[in-house]
């Protein structure tokens, strides 16, 4: 008996609707009658509503079916549509490239929106400036620091990169974030070793001294 696997078999154009159709699409292309060959292909049109039976209130189900019929014939397939037969450039469009944004992020682990922040500060002017606003930012980039390098942060390195994304418009006072409290994790400071108390301990003896008393009592209370 010979075998015919499928991987020495032709790519199927639709994998969805398996081989078997794929077949039947074949043997269209075979019939020299054009009516003959319309009506079997109403057939297959048929059976490939079947497969897929809940879609068929679907406003263009009939339409779709009729498209992946010709698909499968590889576009070879003459027969009178109740559609206009697609061209395979009608279906093979190639989508359009996206615009992704080319800007350079100087520091990437405070991320774009931080310095696009630190810029809308800047660019205020006099009175309308918040001094909470710039500790604000400063306490997230001291977290955002922390996550990237995994330890304490450098204040002065703070300080310092919000000068320079600023423009130098903004000098943040050290001594305000070296007094801030620290928002990162907890869990990552030393943790303090809890010292137990030391228990005494009982020898042997004590607890043979402890277990006779018991037993002595237990007498005791029978007598």
């Amino acid at each position: 008996m010979r075998k015919n696997y499928n991987y020495k078999r032709r790519k199927l154009y639709l994998p969805e609707y398996g081989r078997h159709i794929q077949e039947m699409v074949d043997s269209l292309l075979i019939i020299e009658d054009r009516q003959e060959r319309t009506r079997q292909a109403k057939a297959v049109i048929a059976v490939m509503g079947n497969l897929n039976p809940m879609l068929r209130d679907t406003e263009d189900f009939k339409h779709k079916l009729w498209d992946h019929l010709f698909i499968m014939s590889d576009f070879q397939l003459d027969v009178d549509s109740p559609y206009a037969q697609p061209s395979r450039q009608d279906l093979m469009v190639t989508p359009q490239k996206l615009r992704y944004p080319q800007s350079r992020i100087a520091f990437k682990h405070y991320g774009k929106y931080t310095q696009q922040f630190i810029r809308a500060i800047a660019a205020e002017k006099g009175a309308t400036k918040s001094p909470s606003q710039i500790m604000d930012v400063a306490r997230y980039m001291r977290a955002k620091s922390f996550e990237f390098n995994n330890e304490h942060p450098n204040n002065e390195v703070i300080v310092r990169d919000i000068r320079i994304m600023s423009g130098g418009e903004i000098d943040v006072d050290l001594n305000e974030i070296n007094n801030m409290r620290s928002d990162y994790h907890r869990t990552s400071q030393p943790q303090r070793k809890v010292q137990r108390k030391a228990q005494p301990q009982r020898n042997n003896n004590n607890r043979k001294q402890a277990k006779g008393s018991k037993n002595q009592h237990r007498h005791n209370a029978h007598k």
